[in-house]
C-alpha cells in the first residue's frame, strides 16, 4: 500500500492549505451551513429596501421610488450590508493577501469593495459637496452583487451536503449503546467505552452497534441500509458484521473488531469528507484563473483609467475602472466546479461509489487497460455446488450428497461451508460421520452408517489408481468412494457475478482492453476468462506478480485501472493508476483504493467511469462559463469598442455576471448518472 501513500502524498504537498475560498465551505473555522443560509436571508433583508429605493443601471424603475432622506438610509443599509453580508469575502481576501496568493475571494472583494467604495464616492459628490456632473451610484449592483455570491454559496454548502446526508443517516442507524457481555451478564456501554475485543449481545430486532465478528448464534442480518444489497444475509460463527446492519429474529454475540469511530460508518464518513476537500486538477485551475483575473482586472482597468484620463477626462477613466474591477468579479468561476464536484460526489454516494481522490475524474479520460481480480470481483468470491451425481446403483444422487455432507459436516473448509449451505437449500438432512481424517494430497476419510467412505480430490484419486472418470476440470472436483470404488463425484465452484459478463461487454465498447489476473489454477481462469469474453488473463499469480504486470503496462505508456476486492489485491490497487475496490468497509479497499463501490456489483464499474467522463464534462464546460465571460466582458468593460458606441457599463457587467452564474448552477444540477 506504500505506492499510494506516496501518491497521494505527492499530490497533498502542494494542496495541504485549502484556499479560503474551500475553508468558507467547509468545517472548522470555515463558514457553517446554517450561518452561511442565516446571512444570506440577513442580508436580503436589508437588501431589499436598497432595490427599491437606489437605481438599477442608473435608471429609476417602475417599482422604485425614493423620498426626502431615502439616498442617506440606502447609504446606511448599503454599509450594514457591505461590512455584514461581505464580511466572508473580505476575510478570505486578506487571508489570500497574507498568503501572497491572491485568488476567488480576493477578486469578488475586489468587485464589491470597488462597487462600494464608488458608491460611497458618488454619494458624496451628489448630496453632500453638490458638485457637478451627477456621478452614478452602484448600490443596486452592490446589493445584487452580495445576495448572489451569498446564495451560490449556500447553494453550493447544500449541494455538498447532499453527499453527506446519506451518511448522516447511516450515523443515525448505530444505537447510542451496546450490550457487553462480562462475566455471563450484560451491561449497557456506549460505543465510545466499547474496546476491540469485547463481546457485545446483539439481540433479535436490533442494530448492530459496531463492527464485529459473530462468535455466538445464527441469524439473518439485513444489511441494505450499508451496503446497498436489499436481501437479508445469514450470519453465521466467524461471520463479519457491520455496525448499522439491522439484526433478524435471533440473538448473536460478537467480538468487535473495530472501536467507535473507526469502522465501516466513520470510515465511509471519512472518505466522503476526504473527497470533498480534495481538490481537483481542474478546481486547482479554477483558483489560478482567479487569480490570474485579479492582475488581469488590476492592469486593465488602471490601464483604461490612464487612457481615458488622457483621451477624455478623470471621472470618465474612473469610471472606466470601476466598470472593469466589478466585471471581473468571479462568482460563476467561484461556483464552476465546486457545484459539479458536489453534484458528482452526490450522484455517486446514492449508486454506492465513493471517490477518495478527485484526480481520478480527470484521469479516467485516460485509462485504456482495466484489470481484474478474478474472486470476489469477477465471481462471487463463495464456494457453490454446481453438481453432485451418482455413478453407482446403489446409491442415487440423495444419498451421494447426504454422505458427502457427514463427511465435512466437522470441516470449515469453503468447500465443506458450501456442501452444508446446498443441504440446507435442499432440506435434506445428514449426521455426522464418525472416525473422520484428513488425507495428504486433499481429501478425507471417515465412518457413515457403519461405512468406510472417502472423499478424494482428482489427483489423490488418480495415486490411488481409481479409474477417474473424465470431467470438466475448470471447477474443484471431489470423488466418492467405497471399497475402493468412485460411487458419486461434487462439482463445486465459484459462480460469476450475475453482471460480470455485460460489464465487460460495455468496458470493450468503451474501446478499453478488460484483463484478468488470477491466483486461481490455469484450468478455471480459462474458463471464466472464455465465459467472459476475456483474451488477455494469467493464472496462479502471487500479489507481487500481479503489481509487476501493471507496472510493466504502464512502463509501456498504458494507463491503468486495477478493480479488486481483497488483501492480495492491496498492492495492484496502489500500483494503478485508479484503484477500484469491491466490498466497502474493509481497511484495505479504503487504504489502497482511489474508488469504492460499496455495493460491489461489476455493472457500478460502467457507472463510475460515466459519472468520471460526465463530471468531467461538466466542469469544462462550467469553467468556460465562469470565467470565458471576462474575455470579452473585460476589453469591453474597458472601452475599448467605445469608438463604435459599444460600452459595457457596470451594470449591464454585474447583470452578464449574474447571468454567467445562474447558467452554471443550472448545468452543474443537470449532471445525471
Amino acid at each position: 500500500m506504500w505506492v499510494r501513500k506516496v501518491k497521494m502524498n505527492q499530490h497533498q504537498q502542494h494542496q495541504m492549505s485549502m484556499s479560503s475560498h474551500d475553508q468558507m465551505l467547509h468545517g472548522g473555522q470555515m463558514m457553517h451551513m446554517g450561518n452561511l443560509k442565516q446571512k444570506f436571508w440577513n442580508s436580503l433583508f436589508l437588501a431589499v429596501p436598497i432595490l427599491f429605493m437606489a437605481p438599477a443601471m442608473g435608471l429609476h424603475l417602475p417599482f422604485q421610488f425614493q423620498f426626502a432622506g431615502s439616498d442617506i438610509l440606502v447609504v446606511l443599509l448599503a454599509t450594514i450590508l457591505f461590512i455584514y453580508g461581505g464580511s466572508p469575502f473580505l476575510k478570505g481576501a486578506v487571508a489570500e493577501l497574507k498568503a501572497r496568493q491572491p485568488e476567488m475571494m480576493t477578486l469578488i472583494s475586489l468587485g464589491i469593495v470597488t462597487a462600494y467604495g464608488y458608491s460611497l464616492y458618488a454619494f458624496i459628490h451628489n448630496n453632500v459637496l453638490h458638485q457637478h456632473p451627477f456621478v452614478m451610484d452602484f448600490f443596486w449592483e452592490l446589493a445584487t452583487l452580495i445576495l448572489i455570491m451569498l446564495l451560490g454559496h449556500w447553494l453550493e454548502m447544500n449541494s455538498m451536503m447532499q453527499a453527506q446526508q446519506a451518511v448522516n443517516h447511516l450515523a443515525s442507524l448505530l444505537p447510542a449503546k451496546a450490550h457487553v457481555l462480562q462475566n455471563g451478564r450484560t451491561h449497557d456501554v456506549s460505543l465510545q467505552q466499547v474496546a476491540v475485543g469485547a463481546k457485545v449481545v446483539v439481540r433479535a430486532g436490533e442494530a448492530v452497534p459496531l463492527d464485529g465478528q459473530v462468535i455466538s448464534g445464527h441469524s439473518e442480518v439485513n444489511e441494505a441500509l450499508v451496503t446497498g444489497e436489499s436481501q437479508a444475509v445469514q450470519k453465521n460463527v466467524n461471520d463479519a458484521v457491520v455496525g448499522g446492519s439491522l439484526n433478524g429474529s435471533k440473538t448473536l454475540t460478537i467480538k468487535v473488531t473495530q472501536a467507535a469511530g473507526s469502522g465501516f460508518v466513520a470510515n465511509v464518513n471519512h472518505l466522503v469528507q476526504q473527497s470533498q476537500q480534495n481538490k481537483s486538477q481542474l478546481q486547482t485551475w479554477a483558483q489560478r484563473v482567479a487569480g490570474w483575473l485579479f492582475y488581469a482586472a488590476l492592469v486593465i482597468g488602471f490601464l483604461a483609467l490612464l487612457v481615458w484620463s488622457i483621451i477624455s477626462d478623470v471621472a470618465t477613466g474612473i469610471q472606466r475602472l470601476v466598470t472593469v474591477l466589478v466585471i471581473a468579479c468571479p462568482h460563476a468561476l467561484g461556483l464552476a466546479i465546486p457545484l459539479v464536484n458536489a453534484r458528482s460526489t452526490a450522484l455517486g454516494s446514492r449508486h454506492g461509489i465513493l471517490i477518495q481522490r478527485r484526480q481520478v475524474i480527470e484521469e479516467s479520460a485516460q485509462i485504456d487497460y482495466v484489470v481484474f481480480d478474478k474472486t470476489g470481483t469477477l465471481t462471487q468470491g463463495q464456494f457453490q455446488v454446481i453438481a453432485c451425481r451418482s455413478l453407482s446403483k446403489e446409491y442415487d444422487q440423495s444419498q451421494i450428497l447426504q454422505i458427502i455432507g457427514s463427511l465435512e459436516s466437522q470441516s470449515n473448509h469453503p468447500i465443506a461451508q458450501s456442501v452444508r449451505r446446498y443441504l440446507k437449500k435442499q432440506q435434506q438432512s445428514f449426521k455426522p460421520a464418525q472416525n473422520v481424517q484428513t488425507l495428504a494430497g486433499g481429501g478425507l476419510a471417515g465412518q457413515v452408517a457403519t461405512e468406510n467412505y472417502q472423499l478424494l480430490s482428482p489427483r489423490l484419486a488418480a495415486q490411488k489408481h481409481l479409474q477417474v472418470p473424465t470431467l470438466h476440470q475448470s471447477e474443484t472436483t471431489s470423488f466418492l468412494v467405497h471399497d475402493q470404488q468412485i460411487i458419486g463425484y461434487l462439482i463445486v465452484g465459484d459462480q460469476l457475478r450475475s453482471t460480470a459478463k455485460k460489464m465487460i461487454t460495455a468496458i470493450k465498447d468503451q474501446k478499453l482492453t478488460p484483463v484478468m489476473l488470477t491466483g486461481d489454477n490455469s484450468a478455471i481462469a480459462a474458463h471464466i476468462a472464455k465465459q467472459l469474453g476475456i483474451q488477455h488473463f494469467k493464472a496462479e499469480l502471487q500479489p507481487q506478480v500481479k503489481q509487476q504486470i501493471i507496472a510493466d503496462l504502464q512502463k509501456k505508456g498504458h494507463q491503468v485501472m486495477m478493480v479488486g476486492d481483497g488483501v492480495n489485491d492491496a498492492p495492484s490497487l496502489a500500483q494503478a493508476n485508479i484503484g477500484v475496490a469491491f466490498g466497502a468497509g474493509t481497511d484495505v479497499a479504503l487504504d489502497a483504493a482511489d474508488v469504492i463501490l460499496v455495493n460491489s456489483k461489476p455493472l457500478a464499474i460502467i457507472q463510475f467511469l460515466k459519472l468520471a467522463r460526465r463530471t468531467r464534462q461538466k466542469t469544462l464546460e462550467n469553467l468556460w462559463w465562469g470565467a470565458g465571460y471576462n474575455i470579452i466582458a473585460l476589453p469591453l468593460a474597458a472601452g475599448v469598442l467605445a469608438f463604435a458606441g459599444i460600452v459595457l457599463s457596470p451594470a449591464l457587467g454585474a447583470l452578464l455576471m449574474s447571468l454567467s452564474t445562474v447558467i452554471v448552477a443550472l448545468n452543474a444540477a443537470s449532471l445525471r448518472l
